[in-house]
């Protein structure tokens, strides 16, 4: 029968010590927080205004355009050559 070794790289009487149980937990709280946040940046973000009800659309517009009726010119933007109707 084969006994497997109690501690290949370090003794173990450094494995039982207080500062090896003390780092192993740091370690292990360590990784739980790293792949929280890595798992967390993977998520798509979630907005505390879409979660709450309410209206969110303005009253009045805050376009440099005012309101205009469908039948009126459309303003042109720069660079652009006028439509000539013959």
């Amino acid at each position: 029968m084969m006994l497997a070794p109690v501690g290949i790289l370090l003794p173990g009487s450094v494995l039982q010590s207080d500062f090896f149980a003390i780092l192993a937990t740091f370690v292990a709280i360590n990784t739980v927080m790293y792949a929280a946040l890595a798992i967390a940046k993977i998520l798509p973000r979630v907005y505390l205004g879409d979660l709450v009800p309410g209206q969110r659309r303005r009253l009045e517009t805050r376009s440099i355009y005012p309101e205009s009726d469908p039948d009126a010119v459309a303003p042109r933007r720069q660079g652009e050559e006028p439509e000539f109707t013959a």
